[in-house]
């Protein structure tokens, strides 16, 4: 059975309620609303590259069969419902499988986050400062709330960010809305039977992680409009006897600790822990990929000198990126190769490099970094450090007997090996050159950093919708 003898008599979702519903924006420290900057522009930009690809098409065309709405969507210049447009951006911020992650909590939280405090922003025509404290509100609950599991989600087949980001949509509606205590604590419980988000898409590369983060923010706005409306839900979300840890992670819920979803908070700023990633892949792909790419740049390496490659990784990780190994080491599409261990150390060794362009159809099917891909094997690293970090060590074995090997410990990016704010900054117009002008990106850039001074969400929201 879960421990819940570390906790008080206090339920989890009203220490919550109590955290989100009175942070004071102004008593948030200056670097932390400032990173949060940050890190919705690297957020934005993300949305902006991802109007480029078919898959956001589609999923525009579908939600559009609702009808319009007042909501501006990200890069479209269109407008939905509400809900539907904190789909929409939460599907396309986490579209390239480019968006930040807190490592601890493997969650992806901005992609859920950012859209429900821009959506309600917009409709309720809040400040900037408004939106930018509601977004860090949920971020600081997010982040904790997956930190419980230590890893466990991935292990019984669920995703994190669309489990778990909906308790934060939820106080982020119901802070934005006004809720009292009562509603915000009782609104955690509605949003218990909303939650949802599975890993099948890891068998073939399907397109349903995309979406996980914007279903969640929409049905955060949709539990704290039921509770706001006096609909009653359970007290105990997470620690109760059929709660979000026990009936999502079965037997590994005796690993939870439950006092990591309050530790800290309005002191402890997880904020400054979120990993801006530097790759376009799942997170845990990362040290491996770039283990490869300094063997190469190292040693000259070649695909023509090599026997077998290892990789080294985390246990957890291993039904994220090497299974089914099959599939892992001959992606069926694109987002199949950014779950890919195998493909990742691959192209690594043949390109130098795994962006964007390695996700192209050319490049997914290049016979020799495929062939590479099938000498790739894995092998559990008994000293990573998961889930702090997400480690990668690749040895490469030569056909002249030499073996090389370089071990990545800490992930570029994290909170301690950060991004710097230039690094940040020119993500965001790289890939904001894929859908604007310069002058254009220039413009939504300087918003999103003065977003704390803009009057009116609705004129940010506009801007970002290009209208």
């Amino acid at each position: 059975m879960l421990d819940t003898s570390t906790q008080t008599e206090t339920p989890i979702a009203r220490s919550l309620a109590v955290f989100a519903g009175t942070l004071d924006g102004d008593a948030i420290p200056a670097e932390v609303r400032e990173r949060a900057r940050y890190l919705i522009l690297d957020a934005v930009g993300i949305a902006l590259a991802s109007t480029q690809y078919d898959f956001s098409h589609r999923t525009l065309n579908a939600l559009r069969e609702f009808g319009e709405g007042s909501s501006p969507v990200i890069g479209y210049g269109a407008h939905l419902a509400l809900r539907d447009a904190v789909t929409m951006n939460g599907f396309l911020i986490h579209g390239l499988d480019y968006d930040d992650t807190h490592t601890r909590g493997v969650i992806h939280a901005t992609a859920s986050c950012l859209p429900t405090a821009l959506g309600m922003g917009d409709d309720l025509a809040a400040s900037g400062h408004d939106l930018v404290t509601a977004y860090i509100a949920g971020m600081e609950v997010a982040t904790r709330l997956g930190s419980v599991a230590k890893g466990g989600f991935h292990q019984t087949g669920f995703h994190p960010t669309g489990l778990i980001g909906i308790f934060a949509a939820t106080l982020i509606a119901g802070r934005m809305r006004d809720l009292t205590e009562d509603q915000l604590a009782s609104a955690q419980g509605i949003a218990l039977s909303l939650a949802s988000g599975s890993l099948e898409f890891l068998q073939d590369g399907a397109w349903t992680k995309r979406i996980h983060p914007g279903i969640a923010g929409a049905q955060g706005i949709t539990a704290a409009a039921l509770a706001r409306n006096g609909f009653v839900g359970p007290k105990a979300a997470y620690e109760g006897r059929f709660g979000l840890y026990v009936s999502h992670l079965g037997p590994l819920a005796d690993n939870c600790d439950l006092s990591l979803a309050t530790e800290g908070l309005g002191e402890t700023w997880e904020v400054a822990n979120v990993a801006v990633k530097p790759l376009p892949a799942c997170h845990f792909t990362h040290a491996s990929a770039d283990a490869a790419v300094i063997l190469r740049e190292s040693h000259g390496l070649t695909a023509d000198m090599i026997d077998s490659i290892r990789a080294l990784i985390p246990a957890e990780v291993v039904k994220t990126v090497c299974e089914p190994v099959a599939t892992k080491k001959r992606p069926q599409n694109s987002y199949d190769a950014q779950f890919s261990i195998p493909f990742a150390v691959a192209s690594g060794i043949r390109h130098g490099r795994f962006g964007l362009r390695e996700l192209e159809p050319e490049a997914l099917n290049d016979p020799e970094t495929l062939a590479l891909a099938q000498k790739v094997d894995y092998e559990i690293d008994p000293d990573a450090p998961f889930p702090k970090y997400y480690s990668g060590e690749v040895i490469v074995r030569l056909k002249d007997g030499r073996e090389l090997r370089h071990r990545e410990e800490i992930n570029r990016g994290s909170s301690d090996r950060p991004l710097s704010a230039g690094d940040i900054t020119a993500k965001f117009r790289e890939n904001a050159a894929l859908a604007l002008s310069d002058a254009a990106a220039a413009r939504i850039e300087d918003a999103v950093l003065s977003l704390d001074d803009i009057g009116n969400a609705q004129d940010f929201a506009a801007l970002l919708a290009g209208n």
